[in-house]
């Protein structure tokens, strides 16, 4: 199956900043980003006059300061600092794809695509160390900690002639990459931005590409958070993180709750209006107070009053989508506010619900076109710890096979003389507590069927 894709970068083309991050909200033009926390974010889009039109190559990004407050600038799709490939580079291995965490087949798992940036071909296996290591500081925030194994990681090898990306050391440092990488983007130093065509060129050299980050040479803080529209090669966006600094990981976390969870930024500006208009669709920010919300039964209210992982406990916080009020958010402060925190709990709902829209939580290496025989064996894999797995012949379930990953089909009993042939399903239930909408549940049971000939 091909899946929908990753991140926050409005692709040219797109010609008003109404479609901002997958998961933001809807935008209008923000003013000029500054590091401290009270920088512009993505907000609901106003009527009137006040919507107003963007460049078709400008792009709306997320910056990240070091203490982890988050702002928004607008930046052009193309870099000055791009260089194009040589005939030596392509030579020596550019555009070469190592599968550097491999959990199984592309229809069956999330695939993230790792694109380094300021590697020379001598520093390639920096690249895919740095990679593995990024990806490492992702996984270990929950929830992609339990749910690692649905994810398979790629890393393409852009070479670049020369080492490490313009803006570092100093401003005035220039060097010619793959992808065009730069600090002091937009004059903002921490800002590191990329050329979104070369970008998706090497992004299609991958097999499968649902998340993809950019993965830069440099140890200096920074990153950037491209999005809305899908790439034409249909993920939703890009995250840029220092591939040598340990803090850049938290950029890629935060962006990937746009683009899986399709959450809002929870993080507000100084200065502005207060929210007047309807109620936002992202399943983290809401007009309404924790009484209302438990009285129409929507949005967040399940998790009212509940403990949640990044502090405190969930209720209806004033200030989200950019604005200091109108809207509010489940937490104080939840990583879709500031670096460095964990999702809350209805963010890492969401979360989930994301994984299971690219990945299963059943998976076989027999395909459900094979006809099985009584002396033939079947295995399956439960990638997610707690899966619940149920066996059926004709309907009906066969209790003693009960979470049996591998089975052999003579122990399905008898079978009967008619019909010859028999239905056998295999159904997988993530019974996970941190998933309690019934509109999101269905997509945490997974089932497989194979004909079984007498």
């Amino acid at each position: 199956m091909h899946h929908s894709r990753f991140t926050s970068v409005l692709l040219a083309g797109v010609t008003t900043l109404a479609a901002l991050a997958v998961g933001a909200v809807p935008a209008v033009a923000a003013p000029a980003a500054t590091s401290g926390p009270s920088a512009p974010s993505a907000r609901p889009e106003p009527s009137g006059p006040d919507a107003v039109t963007a460049a078709p190559d400008d792009q709306d990004v997320e910056v990240f300061a070091e203490d982890g407050a988050i702002s928004r600038a607008e930046v052009p799709a193309a870099s000055p600092f791009v260089a194009e490939p040589s005939m030596s580079a392509a030579a020596a291995g550019d555009g070469a794809v190592t599968k550097i965490v491999n959990n199984g087949s592309t229809d069956s798992k999330l695939d993230v695509v790792m694109i380094g940036d300021g590697y020379t071909t001598a520093e390639q296996a920096k690249f895919r160390k740095d990679a593995a290591a990024k990806w490492k500081d992702i996984s270990a925030v929950e929830p992609y900690a339990t749910y690692r194994k649905l994810f398979n990681v790629w890393a393409v090898e852009a070479v670049s002639a020369q080492s490490g990306v313009s803006g570092d050391p100093k401003q005035d440092t220039v060097r010619k990459t793959a992808l065009g990488s730069h600090f002091w983007c937009n004059s903002i130093e921490r800002l590191l931005c990329v050329d979104i065509n070369a970008v998706d060129t090497y992004a299609a050299k991958a097999p499968q590409a649902d998340l993809v980050i950019v993965v830069a040479n440099t140890a200096k803080y920074g990153g950037a958070g491209y999005g809305s529209t899908k790439s034409p090669l249909g993920y939703e966006g890009i995250a840029t993180v220092a591939g040598g600094n340990g803090a850049s990981g938290q950029i890629a976390v935060h962006e990937t709750g746009h683009s899986l969870g399709k959450l809002a930024d929870e993080y507000v500006a100084e200065g502005q209006e207060p929210y007047r208009g309807a109620e936002p669709p992202q399943p983290n920010i809401t007009t309404l107070t924790a009484d209302r919300m438990r009285q129409d039964r929507t949005k967040w209210y399940r998790w009212l009053g509940k403990a949640s992982p990044d502090g405190g406990t969930v209720g209806a916080y004033q200030g989200a989508g950019n604005y200091p009020s109108g809207l509010n958010r489940p937490t104080d402060n939840s990583v879709m506010r500031s670096l460095g925190r964990e999702f809350n709990l209805p963010g890492r709902e969401a979360m989930i619900a994301g994984f299971y829209r690219h990945a299963s939580t059943l998976t076989s290496g027999t395909p459900v076109t094979t006809r099985l025989k009584a002396t033939d064996s079947l295995t399956v894999d439960l990638p997610v710890s707690g899966t619940k797995l149920r066996w059926y012949l004709d309907g009906k379930e066969v209790t003693a096979l009960r979470d049996h990953k591998k089975i052999a089909v003579a122990d399905l009993g008898p079978t009967g003389p008619k019909p010859a042939a028999h239905e056998l399903k295999a159904v997988a239930n993530d019974p996970t507590p941190s998933v309690v909408d019934p509109a999101l549940t269905p997509a945490l049971t997974r089932s497989l069927v194979w004909t079984v000939t007498r």
